[in-house]
């Protein structure tokens, strides 16, 4: 029968902590030190622990690294899981974290069955999940711009009557004249602001909407082809 090693990896963006759990309750768990984060190093780390025909079965936390360390292991024949950092069991009052004592956990634990993969994407489902938070981080930065012309008009007791981000609001703004040209000079800078970010939201939409279906869309929200929200 073949010998099964668990191992638990403490992922850094340099680095990466190794531990081994030996198969069977009371197997024996070793801490093996660090290791550089490149693929060439996790290629011979692999090699190494396999010495002897040992199946080997590792994990790591879901951290900003992303997935090329599971493909690179998968590629590799390792069996690996992702599992999600806020279910792993944690003892209580144990707050001290170093990569050692977290790489040893996630082997024990992992040997128990005691953690909860999370659900990997393919790389066509990675890039579109980059391509829909670039499209939300623009809608954040215009939603930012548009609060920064707001103060900014608000200071100076510029209030305009209708609802905000149609076209007659856009109106509005071409036709305000300040007494100083350095404030006239900021107000134009805020509406470029909000017409660049406005833009970039319905651009990114745009193109979520030619590479995916529309019907596999509904929770990003409804296109915005006028930068400034439609309306009168």
């Amino acid at each position: 029968m073949q010998r099964i090693t668990v191992v638990g990896l403490d992922v850094h963006k340099a680095t990466i902590a190794v531990s081994v759990a030996a198969d069977g309750r009371d197997g024996e768990v070793r801490h093996l030190g660090r290791v550089e984060n490149r693929p060439e190093v996790v290629r011979r780390l692999v090699e190494r622990l396999r010495r002897g025909g040992q199946e080997l079965r590792v994990c790591y936390e879901a951290d900003p690294c992303g997935y090329g360390l599971y493909r690179q292991l998968t590629d590799l024949r390792c069996h690996c899981v992702v599992v999600a950092p806020a279910l792993i069991p944690r003892r209580p009052g144990d707050r001290v974290k170093t990569d050692r004592r977290d790489a040893t956990a996630l082997a024990t634990l992992h040997r128990a069955g005691e953690l909860t993969p999370v659900c990997v994407p393919d790389a066509t489902h990675e890039a579109m999940r980059d391509l829909v938070r670039a499209r939300a981080a623009a809608a954040r930065a215009l939603t930012k711009t548009r609060q920064q012309l707001q103060a900014f008009l608000l200071r100076h007791q510029r209030v305009h009557a209708g609802r905000a981000w149609t076209r007659a609001h856009r109106r509005w703004l071409a036709d305000l004249r300040f007494d100083h040209p350095a404030q006239q000079i900021v107000l134009q800078d805020h509406v470029s602001a909000v017409e660049d970010a406005a833009a970039r939201v319905a651009r990114l939409m745009g193109q979520i909407e030619e590479l995916v279906p529309t019907w596999s869309m509904p929770v990003l929200g409804p296109a915005q082809p006028d930068p400034w929200g439609g309306g009168r």
